[in-house]
């Protein structure tokens, strides 16, 4: 038996009819086509699945598609503004070669994504904190996270110029 859910992707109202069993990454990426969301480990552990639910970090793969009724869900797709070809994370994080395979890199630029709102300068720990959940076989983590805190470091010098 099928529900119909309506909700907000990427600031624009969709519907759609879901199986009452059907995970929201099944359903962003089979039915809405949102290929971003990638269905990995289908456990939680890989975070290859990773949105923003009412702007925070989850694990699509646990999340029902009837629990996203009436409310925000953010994909990669969403995250830039209208003028910009790339966010300001994902520029640092071309310009330092950070992924390879590129399999984990929607799901780590979607954990990042509310911590440098957050905190647009965060330590390294935090940084780490806030990847924690993402499995990267590729590059070891280090040039993300290098990534992540030259962002940090150019934040914090454009904060200081501004005062």
């Amino acid at each position: 038996m099928k529900t119909q859910i309506a909700f907000t992707l990427n600031n624009e109202l969709r519907k759609m009819d879901v199986e009452t069993n059907q995970t929201l990454a099944d359903a962003l990426r089979y039915l809405m086509g949102t290929k971003s969301v990638k269905c990995g480990c289908e456990r939680g552990d890989c975070g290859s699945c990773t949105i923003l639910f009412n702007g925070k970090s989850v694990r699509s793969c646990l999340i029902l598609a009837l629990e996203a009724d009436g409310q925000e869900i953010t994909t990669l797709e969403g995250i830039k503004k209208p003028e910009e070809e790339m966010t300001p994370l994902q520029e640092k994080l071309l310009a330092n070669n950070s992924f390879q395979c590129g399999f984990c890199a929607s799901g780590m630029i979607m954990s990042l994504t509310p911590l440098l709102k957050k905190n647009p300068s965060p330590s390294e720990e935090e940084i780490k904190e806030a990847i924690a959940g993402n499995l990267c076989r590729c590059t070891g983590y280090e040039p993300i996270i290098s990534a992540v805190k030259e962002l940090a470091k150019e934040n914090r010098q454009q904060k200081e110029k501004s005062k």
